[in-house]
């Protein structure tokens, strides 16, 4: 329904400024008259993106609205036809119906569309408030409103990471470092590494919302108002509980919005991070991996392919969040101090991510139970391998042999197993002694990819007690997460407590 009314916003929006409607409610004869050269005005409007604000519009407007009526600044009787009047732009809006006309931006558009409706009441409405203020409530409103609906799915995200981790715990398959073989880890610590980051970008997202609890409403243009407002019950309605401390900082500020942007970068990289291990698992140099047949797409020309081009989008579509988050702060970087209109350029990198985000998300948590590891493939390339030679330095560190002498005789002796084309776990305690005494037996026993992989229990190690530890903290944290952004309100519960207020 929201994206149907948003729709419709814009559609109106064009049509009117493609018919030339250069008449803008924010126009005064000392701007230079009422009037805007049409191709002005659909150049320098944000209307096309600022549908996206439309309910964080509406809800401002309605509890900037109920402080006017408490403090008296507007009459009670006239501050009633301007709710209703705003109430009914939602209900249209909701069902798809509301054709907004083409102003400079949704908030001129919401208060010209609300005088056509209600007559020149509606111009009390912006009484001790400025489109500067405003949106940077309805932004703030809007970051809030993604940040908190997103924390649930990454947390159910890394719940489900963890969940396939405990039942992979028995295929295991080679790390790698620099891209070479490094040592054996089992599948869950794999699922486990990528859900450690995850629960980062959830609580990244934690921290977006803690910085979107200021109320900006009330700061008017730059400095204020003389009018007897009441900012802190205005706050309130709108679920903040505090508010911000300076006008001009507060108009200009969009760290809440790099923030956000930041949280969608660093998601973007962590799930493209996941989609590379998946595509080069799913080769046939790998081998590691097949992908469902519904998640995978073929060749044009060459009938034998099964490509990954899920995972590869997923990776590719990164990019635009990275590049969101660098054209936002190069927008910031040069502006001087209170509210400029290249401001209105954070709407793209910010709208960006809020839409962008759930999109990957949902496929990630689609795609990978579609993911099957092959046990046979990732056994064998442990057992063509040296993944077992730090296990066998840390045995005859066990022994005394301190750790740089011991690297020295374990790298001699793989060398001398790849001249000799033999496999390390392969080696006999003769063939080993003859690169160095201090093999024998006991120490080659541990040559073992079970062996190397249970062996290590310290935190954060492979072994299934500590990847189990792991994965016990990491559903804690995400329970959480979840429950925590839960109790945020969001737009359209504001919506529901200040329609009838």
């Amino acid at each position: 329904a929201t994206a149907h009314a948003a729709a419709g916003c814009a559609a109106g929006a064009r049509r009117s400024l493609e018919k030339g409607n250069a008449v803008s409610i924010a126009r005064t004869e000392a701007a230079g008259g009422l009037a805007l050269l049409p191709e002005v005005l659909r150049y320098t409007s944000s209307l096309e993106s600022d549908r996206a604000l439309l309910r964080e519009d509406l809800v401002g407007s309605l509890a900037h609205l109920a402080m006017l009526r408490k403090t008296r600044i507007i009459p009670e009787d006239q501050g009633l036809v301007i709710r209703n009047g705003l109430v009914e732009l939602w209900k249209a809006a909701e069902a798809g119906t509301l054709l907004l006309p083409g102003e400079e931006d949704v908030h001129m558009a919401v208060e010209a569309e609300l005088q056509r409706r209600i007559g020149d009441v509606s111009g009390l409405l912006h009484s001790a408030r400025s489109r500067n203020d405003q949106v940077a409530t309805d932004l703030r409103l809007h970051v809030r409103d993604a940040a908190s609906q997103l924390i649930g799915p990454v947390a159910a995200w890394v719940l489900e990471l963890a969940s396939r981790a405990r039942a992979e715990r028995d295929v295991l398959l080679p790390a790698y470092t620099h891209r070479q073989q490094a040592q054996p880890v089992s599948v869950a610590y794999w699922l486990a590494s990528h859900a450690a980051a995850f629960l980062r970008d959830a609580q990244t997202l934690r921290f977006v919302l803690s910085q979107c609890t200021a109320s900006p409403l009330g700061v008017g243009a730059v400095s204020g108002t003389s009018l007897p407002t009441d900012r802190a019950y205005a706050a309130t309605l709108l679920g903040f509980p505090q508010m911000t401390a300076n006008g001009m900082d507060t108009v200009g500020d969009r760290d809440f919005a790099l923030d956000f942007c930041f949280a969608g970068a660093k998601f973007a990289v962590h799930a493209s991070h996941l989609a590379t291990d998946v595509i080069d698992y799913a080769t046939s140099e790998f081998g590691f991996v097949t992908l469902s047949g519904d998640i995978s797409m073929g060749s044009s020309m060459m009938p034998q392919k099964k490509n990954p081009d899920l995972f590869e989008l997923i990776r590719g579509k990164s990019g635009a969040a990275i590049g969101g988050l660098t054209s936002l702060l190069v927008t910031l970087k040069g502006l001087p101090s209170g509210y400029n209109r290249d401001l209105q350029e954070d709407r793209g990198p910010l709208l960006c991510a809020t839409k962008s985000w759930p999109a990957a998300l949902a496929m990630l948590r689609l795609a990978l139970p579609r993911v099957t590891f092959d046990k046979a493939h990732t056994e064998r390339a442990l057992a063509s391998g040296f993944t077992q030679a730090t296990d066998l330095a840390e045995a005859l560190v066990k022994r005394g042999i301190p750790f740089r002498q011991a690297y020295k005789a374990v790298g001699a002796l793989v060398r001398k197993c790849q001249e000799s084309h033999v496999g390390l776990a392969d080696a006999t305690p003769d063939f080993a002694a003859t690169v160095d005494a201090a093999f024998d037996a006991d120490s080659l026993r541990v040559l073992t990819p079970e062996g190397a992989v249970s062996r290590k229990r310290s935190p954060g190690g492979t072994s299934w007690s500590s990847v189990d530890a792991s994965l016990n903290t990491m559903v804690d944290e995400a329970n959480a997460l979840a429950e925590s952004a839960s109790k945020t309100p969001t737009v359209a519960q504001l919506f529901a407590s200040l329609k009838d207020l």
